[in-house]
């Protein structure tokens, strides 16, 4: 009778230990599901004010360019909507939480790629002879008969007809691929297309840790006249086949003087080793209408960015292409 009593009292004794571990799993199992709970939710808080704060630099910036079109039509490297670190400092006092990194680019210092081909699906040769310079920059390692394959495969995508271009590629050749698409026969609205080109590879176009990537020179955008104020040194260099490196250093330096004027495009004329050099005029300009914006809102760990494409006019800054990341 004893050993009965001692075997009931052992099972609830196992009972009371195998409830109580029960109990405090299931607290612990629920304080882990609430905390988890209230991460999730203060981090969607964050990522709410963090995208608040990148739209607000993103506009911010939006309106620099446009109070920018006020102080004249010459843009350079040396007005306030190029300092990205006086942007975002300037900007930074705006937030309690979170920081704001604000960055505009001139997509009219760059090569605009939709003007290789004209109203009637021919060669633009200007801007054919300065996309070849360009794509033959030591900088980008290709050969110059690749250099050439590219552009006649890029003025098929671009060109309106399906005829191949000498060494390009119209349907006949992206039909037989592997995964087969459809050539564009249209102008680039986003540079990405360039990926789906013919002989555009993945690391010429984003770069490697060994070489830059063509994308960051070029634009969708804008009539193809280059500001030589703000274009960077490898486009400067394309603008014409007597400008070396030597030169670029000097025309780069000439720009950054405060003390010279820019407002006309023949400054380069007055470079050292330039006079005799001539480009074109229907390639140059002083002012720009197309620019790239990047805001990001940032709070550690998180980041939320906004990356958007903007044309400038006398009276807005209209927003051309928008992209939320």
């Amino acid at each position: 009778m004893v050993g009965f009593i001692n075997n009931r009292r052992g099972i609830a004794l196992i009972l009371t230990i195998l409830i109580v571990g029960l109990i405090v799993s299931l607290t612990l199992h629920f304080n882990t599901s609430m905390r988890a709970n209230l991460y999730a939710a203060a981090n969607l808080s964050d990522g709410i004010k963090l995208g608040c704060i990148a739209r607000s630099g993103f506009d911010g910036a939006r309106a620099v360019l446009h109070e920018d079109r006020f102080s004249g039509n010459v843009d350079t490297l040396r007005e306030l909507w190029a300092q990205s670190a006086a942007l975002s400092e300037s900007a930074a006092i705006l937030f309690d939480e979170g920081k704001v990194f604000v960055e505009i680019r001139d997509l009219s210092g760059g090569i605009q790629i939709n003007q290789l081909v004209d109203d009637k699906g021919k060669y633009n040769e200007v801007q054919k002879d300065v996309l070849l310079r360009f794509l033959n920059s030591p900088e980008f390692g290709l050969e110059p008969d690749e250099a050439e394959n590219i552009v006649d495969a890029l003025k098929d995508w671009i060109d309106s007809d399906n005829e191949v271009t000498r060494f390009g590629a119209e349907d006949s050749y992206y039909q037989g691929l592997e995964k087969p698409y459809r050539c564009k026969n249209a102008p680039l609205e986003f540079l990405e297309e360039l990926g789906l080109v013919r002989g555009i590879t993945q690391e010429l176009l984003y770069g490697s840790a060994e070489k830059p990537g063509i994308l960051p020179y070029l634009s969708p955008y804008g009539a193809g006249r280059i500001n030589i104020n703000t274009a960077d040194p490898v486009v400067l260099q394309a603008l014409s086949d007597r400008i070396d490196e030597d030169l670029v250093e000097a025309m780069v330096a000439y720009r950054d003087d405060e003390d010279n004027d820019l407002s006309d495009a023949a400054w380069y004329k007055k470079v050292p080793g330039m006079s005799d050099v001539n480009i074109p005029d229907s390639l140059l300009t002083t002012s720009s209408t197309h620019f790239e914006i990047v805001s990001e809102g940032r709070k550690e760990p998180m980041r939320k960015r906004i990356t958007g494409a903007v044309e400038r006019n006398e009276k807005t800054v209209k927003i051309l292409s928008l992209r939320v990341e």
